[in-house]
This record gives structure tokens, C-alpha cells and sequence, in this order.
């Protein structure tokens, strides 16, 4: 398995009334996932309320990372999905933990033996997903979507994971949105 391609990312403000990038390059928020190798999470920006501020504001990342975005906020970031076949038959219980531990979210996990993926997660966010690159299949409790590359799907705090059947890479982009139920 090769190893993710970095996401590029660019920052773009005004500045005395000009446009201009104050960044460019990969994000620097990349968090993998040791049982997943080419596993890659890339957070792009976050915001911790609704409306945004865009004035002042030069870098979000050193907010606290998480799955969900802080609450009345937002977060972007850009996932690579391995091939399941990478890691199939060799994540449990502890892997699974050990991931939304890391992500910053514990209590996202709905792992259990009778799931029907082991990343299977549920947050109160509003979700849009774009595939970018490569296909996938959504999974839910009771069934299944096939993705491919210019697909979206708006994710409303249901349980379920992603799981990329194919020989290949898959990145999506996230952008998620606090909610309520």
C-alpha cells in the first residue's frame, strides 16, 4: 500500500482589502491510524461558532482535535481510506478504541461484535461527504451505499462507517457541522 498523498491546503484572507494565501502547502493536522497503514485524516480548518469570524483570524488548527467540531462550530478535513483488505481480520476492539481515542473522540465509536464494520461511529453532526478519489461503500445498520469519485452524501448523525472494498485508495472530504437531535 503506497502512502496517502499529503492534502494540500490554503489559507486565503483579506488583507487591507487584498486577497492573499498565507498558506500553502499540506496541512499540518495529519493523524493516521497504526491498524490501518495509508490511513490519513487531514484536518483543514475549524471554526468554533456560527456565523464565522473572518476578520483577525490566521489558523484554527491548534484547537483541540476531534471527530466533531467544538460546539456551535465546524471542522474540514480530508480522509484516505486503504483498501480494507489491508486491515481486515486484524482490528478489534482495542485498534478501534485506540483510533477514536487518538481522533479525539472516545464516545463516537459504536464498535461491537455485531456491527456490520469495525470503525462503525455516530456523532451529532451534520456531515457533508464528497468523494474525491476512488470508490467506497457507506455503511449503515441497514444497508449499504456504493460511492465513487463526484458522489455526496449528507451524513445526519446516523450510525455508520466507511469501508473501501476496492484495490485502491479512496479520499473524501468532510465537512461537519455541530447539530442537535
Amino acid at each position: 500500500m503506497t502512502d496517502p498523498k499529503p492534502a494540500r491546503r490554503i489559507v486565503v484572507i483579506d488583507e487591507n482589502e487584498k486577497s492573499k494565501a498565507i498558506a500553502d502547502g499540506p496541512s499540518p493536522d495529519v493523524h493516521t491510524d497504526p491498524a490501518r497503514p495509508g490511513f490519513a485524516s487531514s484536518r483543514m480548518w475549524v471554526s468554533d461558532s456560527t456565523p464565522v469570524r473572518l476578520k483577525g483570524l490566521r489558523e484554527t488548527l491548534h484547537m483541540p482535535h476531534a471527530l466533531e467540531p467544538p460546539p456551535g462550530g465546524s471542522v474540514c478535513r480530508v480522509v484516505t481510506f486503504p483498501p480494507d483488505d489491508t486491515f481486515k481480520g486484524k482490528v478489534g476492539a482495542k485498534e478501534v478504541q485506540a483510533y477514536f481515542a487518538a481522533m479525539g473522540s472516545p464516545g463516537a465509536s459504536t464498535y461491537s461484535a455485531r456491527v456490520p464494520h469495525p470503525y462503525m461511529q455516530k456523532t451529532r453532526t451534520l456531515d457533508f461527504c464528497l468523494v474525491i478519489e476512488g470508490e467506497i461503500t457507506l455503511v449503515l445498520d441497514t444497508e449499504e451505499v456504493h460511492l465513487k469519485a463526484g458522489d455526496t452524501v449528507v451524513q445526519r448523525g446516523t450510525n455508520h462507517a466507511w469501508s473501501n472494498r476496492s484495490n485502491r485508495q479512496c479520499v473524501v472530504a468532510f465537512s461537519s457541522h455541530d447539530a442537535t437531535y
